[in-house]
């Protein structure tokens, strides 16, 4: 969903993790862009910070989204499997702050899991979240309701990868 991106745009990611996508919107855009980049792991923020990112200017924040005083709205807001790693009640907070941060008609880029009734799907889930609870202190033991924390955004686009087990949108405001 990264060509939705536009010139010059002013891009907020969240829980970037260890900032594949800084190349990859590097590759689209090599300047112009003005990105503020939110990850809570001191390691994935190190690791973030050596990526190539060529004319862009970047803010790297290292704390929780929840938690960051940001003042300036965004263009478009990217979130890669982020709104899973929550309970609903952080959720919901995360999911404000980053609602009143994106500008009017601005995108926002969602990838996350989902269930489609596929077997696998719930038992490669519920591994995952048993293994991410264990290591990384996340939170959340179940999928939140994406589409509904959407519902007043319009859907762009969607697609579906790794047998519709992941699932990337874009909603725009």
């Amino acid at each position: 969903m990264l060509p939705y991106i536009t010139a010059n745009a002013t891009i907020l990611i969240v829980g970037g993790g260890t900032g594949w996508v800084l190349d990859e919107i590097t590759r689209f855009h090599p300047a112009g862009l003005k990105i503020t980049y939110v990850e809570v792991s001191e390691k994935m923020m190190a690791k973030s910070r050596k990526r190539h990112i060529g004319q862009n200017e970047i803010n790297y924040i290292n704390e929780p989204i929840q938690d960051t005083r940001l003042t300036d709205n965004y263009d478009i807001v990217i979130t890669a499997f982020l709104f899973d790693n929550f309970k609903v009640d952080i959720l919901q907070k995360v999911f404000a702050v980053l609602h009143r941060r994106l500008k009017q008609n601005g995108l926002w880029l969602n990838t996350d899991f989902q269930l489609t009734g596929k077997w696998w799907q719930s038992v490669m889930l519920k591994s995952m979240l048993q293994f991410f609870r264990t290591l990384c202190d996340v939170e959340a033991s179940a999928l939140p309701d994406i589409d509904g924390l959407f519902k007043d955004y319009q859907t762009i686009e969607s697609k579906t990868f790794f047998g519709d087990f992941i699932s990337s949108k874009v909603f725009k405001k």
